[in-house]
């Protein structure tokens, strides 16, 4: 009989990402016995979530995602796994001590939020934009980005060659 290297569908899939601006990691293992089952990394589009979420569902039934950063980074990501009918849990990323110890490596973070939600330390639900706590947080984004612009603006408008004597 020929030995499996991957996972059949027959078991749930644990997926850690770990997000970054530009693209994610994500590292799948099996959610009974926590056996690895591979890494993807994608690009931070929707055409880069829907392949990391077909490439979920490939590994086994109804994968469940813990994502780092779901109000930064990982929010589009987190969006989009919520909408598709996912389970989507925020990690938090791991101390300095333990990156140190286990050095950093974007892989091994997606491991890391991965064993967290089997471990049980990672229980809550990612940080959805859609409720009343998730309309402020963009309301102050954009008063943040205002007054910034705002600040520069007027300090630019302040320069030296502004008050010379023509």
């Amino acid at each position: 009989m020929a030995s499996r290297s991957m996972a059949q569908p027959d078991h749930g899939v644990i997926v850690g990402v770990d997000t970054h601006g530009d693209g994610h990691v994500a590292a799948a293992f099996t959610s009974d016995l926590g056996r690895p089952l591979g890494h993807l990394n994608i690009a931070t589009t929707p055409a880069g979530y829907r392949s990391l979420l077909a490439w979920a569902r490939d590994l086994g039934h109804e994968p469940r995602f813990g994502v780092e950063g779901t109000g930064s980074y990982g929010a589009g990501l987190a969006r989009f796994l919520i909408a598709a009918g996912c389970t989507v849990i925020e990690v938090n990323r791991p101390n300095r001590q333990t990156r140190y110890a286990r050095g950093k490596s974007d892989p091994v973070d997606a491991e890391a939020a991965a064993r967290a939600m089997l471990s049980g330390e990672a229980t809550g639900l990612a940080k959805v934009d859609t409720d009343h706590v998730g309309m402020i947080r963009a309301l102050r984004v954009a008063r943040r980005s205002a007054v910034k612009m705002r600040t520069q603006t007027y300090q630019q408008n302040e320069g030296p060659d502004r008050h010379r004597a023509g």
